[in-house]
């Protein structure tokens, strides 16, 4: 299922309708509504809902202008949401595991464009450098690429 029809069904208490919105948006949130653009993908529908439910959770007021410093944060602790809601470290493990060796395939795999990855391995980086290790891996963020750790053998 896509992550459009799968945010949809999990907060179902927010209401979301799709319009044909103007100006090149892609969505919106204001007084507890989300307004998405009818004219997407439902994969970038799903990127850009999850987005919008950032701002629900995580800002307030009125942060269009984004050339206000305070509103620029607010816009990053939302796509921060979002990339941690769609696109966890797990994730790269699995498309790993799945077998995907590019971004294309990655994208694809996790249901979110490739825009949206590359924003959220943005974030990542920003948070943990070029490489985190997760589990039994270590995820490389620039390039994307993930290594399984062996355990060393002393003898």
């Amino acid at each position: 299922m896509m992550h459009y029809h799968k945010l949809l069904l999990e907060y179902a208490a927010i209401p979301v309708k799709e319009i044909e919105l103007q100006y090149g948006l892609k969505g919106l949130y204001k007084n507890g509504h989300i307004i998405i653009d009818k004219l997407q993908s439902n994969v970038q529908k799903g990127c850009v809902l999850a987005e919008e439910l950032g701002h629900h959770f995580k800002t307030v007021g009125n942060i269009i202008d984004q050339t206000k410093l305070n509103n620029v944060r607010q816009e990053k602790i939302a796509r921060r949401w979002a990339y941690n809601k769609l696109i966890p470290l797990s994730c790269f493990v699995s498309a790993y595991e799945y077998g995907c060796t590019n971004r294309y395939e990655v994208s694809e795999f996790l249901n979110v464009t490739e825009e949206f990855l590359q924003e959220a391995l943005d974030r990542y980086i920003e948070k943990y450098g070029n490489f985190v290790y997760h589990e039994n891996f270590i995820i490389l963020l620039n390039p994307l690429n993930i290594f399984e750790k062996r355990a060393r053998r002393y003898g």
